[in-house]
């Protein structure tokens, strides 16, 4: 695509940023708990920006940016309304159980309570089925950077694999989480400098700020409807409901960033601020993707839409910002990924296999180890991605199909009102969604939001079916532990 020099010093000067960032995060980490959770420190304001940023990744640019092209506004309704609404109506809830829980029981993994809760198989089942999906759905957005990043320099994919995913795997094996939250704070600034430039650039093409509000009756007919088939009330209200137990801590690197609040309103703070972002940035974000039909007609692949619109209007330099936001969206998100995951096998896959791994004097030279190993192996499978052929893409998939029935034991084993809910009701839970999975997959539905909810409702149905048939078999100690978390924590303890 011809980048200028001044592109690419732009693009390298965000890579090197990175680099950096994770070398002065080295000094931060005294111990394990601050490595994975920040010694519990994390000021509500950069835990929010974090949460927000960890949500999504460079797809927001390829896919959605050719949903945005095709469908309008509706993307809006389904995806980014329904996180912000999911978030904002449990910001006193999640959150503030999360931080209970790290506080009275010590966790540093979002997967840690389970042991307790429901029984080891449970939470190991969990756990090793989220670390080896992760491995191939983490791999799969090296790819997805690389293509991103040949796109517009030409590199060669492996060449984009080693070069993010190689920054990468240095600044977070070096800083953990402290630099994944300020290597996410730096790439939310990248991020609204990019897309704010990028929104102006397109309102002045468009004849000035009543663009804004006359742009809708010029795009294709359903653009600037809330609803566009496939995408109708029933896809949005599925996705609420995924976003629900997803932005909850559904998604382990989501819950850690609550986790590692130091207190309940800090906590409850976060999530506000994330959920707000999620209501108003995408309104900006999108505007240039939406307005896309009309300075971009007929485009065969909308999917580059939103590159085209990079390359077509910004001069030079801007181009390498607009870029390095691209980079930004996914390695905050895949650094996330990567931190989180390391606390799960740290904390509860490897202390199962031998007991020295619980010994709190080597923790940090363990999470370092997992941390550079497990971010290798991603790579290692974003290089082989030949070989996977579209595997890669089913994997992501597979991922997103898991979440519900993974999420609904975590989530929903919280809540005092679920406590019948045992082991049964969990494993139970996983295995007839992941199986209704794969019936949905091999059976013409007739509805994509029937398809993509079918997984989650059958893990629900499944795991309250089974909780009420062993209502009378709650453990005492899972009384007390759901009992403690309805307590508001006295912070004077600390």
């Amino acid at each position: 695509m011809g980048l200028s020099n001044i592109d690419l010093i732009v693009i390298g000067l965000f890579f090197l940023s990175m680099l950096l960032i994770g070398f002065w995060s080295y000094f931060k980490n005294k111990s394990a708990e601050d490595y994975f959770v920040a010694g519990g420190n994390l000021p509500w304001w950069l835990s929010g920006i974090s949460h927000h940023v960890s949500g999504y990744s460079g797809a927001v640019f390829v896919a959605y940016a050719a949903l945005a092209y095709t469908h309008g506004f509706s993307l809006y309704i389904w995806w980014a309304f329904t996180i912000g609404f999911s978030i904002l109506i449990s910001a006193r809830i999640f959150p503030v159980f999360w931080v209970r829980l790290r506080k009275r029981y010590r966790i540093q993994s979002p997967l840690e309570y389970l042991a307790n809760r429901y029984n080891i198989l449970t939470q190991q089942i969990m756990a090793w089925s989220g670390v080896i999906l992760k491995l191939f759905d983490v791999g799969a957005k090296w790819a997805a950077i690389a293509i991103l990043l040949q796109g517009f320099t030409g590199l060669s994919l492996n060449t984009g694999i080693l070069i993010s995913g190689g920054i990468s795997l240095i600044y977070i094996t070096f800083g953990g989480l402290w630099a994944v939250i300020i290597t996410d704070f730096t790439q939310f600034i990248v991020q609204i400098v990019a897309g704010v430039i990028m929104f102006v650039v397109v309102v002045d093409r468009l004849g000035g700020l009543s663009s804004i509000t006359g742009l809708w009756d010029q795009l294709p007919e359903g653009n600037s409807q809330l609803f566009n088939d496939p995408y109708t009330v029933g896809f949005a209200l599925t996705f609420l409901f995924i976003n629900f137990l997803s932005y909850n801590g559904g998604n382990w690197n989501l819950a850690t960033r609550y986790i590692s609040s130091p207190s309940e309103r800090q906590a409850s703070k976060a999530a506000m601020l994330s959920g707000i972002l999620y209501l108003v940035w995408p309104l900006i974000l999108f505007f240039p993707m939406w307005a896309a039909p009309v300075i971009l007609p007929g485009m065969e692949n909308p999917s580059q839409s939103y590159a085209a619109l990079t390359l077509n209007l910004l001069p030079a330099g801007l181009i390498g910002l607009v870029i390095a936001s691209l980079f930004a969206n996914t390695m905050s998100m895949t650094s996330s990924d990567v931190n989180t995951i390391s606390a799960v096998i740290t904390r509860d896959i490897l202390p199962v296999f031998s007991t020295r791994f619980k010994n709190e004097r080597n923790a940090l030279l363990t999470a370092r180890i997992t941390t550079f190993i497990f971010t290798f192996l991603t790579i290692a499978v974003a290089l082989q991605q030949e070989q996977f052929g579209g595997v890669l893409g089913l994997i992501v998939t597979w991922f997103g199909a898991l979440l519900g029935p993974i999420a609904v034991p975590m989530l929903l084993g919280i809540i005092p009102a679920f406590q019948s809910c045992g082991p049964r009701a969990a494993i139970s839970s996983i295995i007839a969604g992941l199986i209704t999975f794969i019936i949905t997959k091999n059976t013409d539905i007739g509805s994509m939001a029937l398809e993509i909810a079918l997984p989650l409702l059958v893990s629900l149905f499944v795991y309250v079916s089974v909780g009420f048939i062993d209502r009378n078999m709650v453990p005492e100690h899972v009384k007390e532990l759901l009992a403690s978390l309805q307590k508001k924590y006295d912070e004077r303890h600390d």
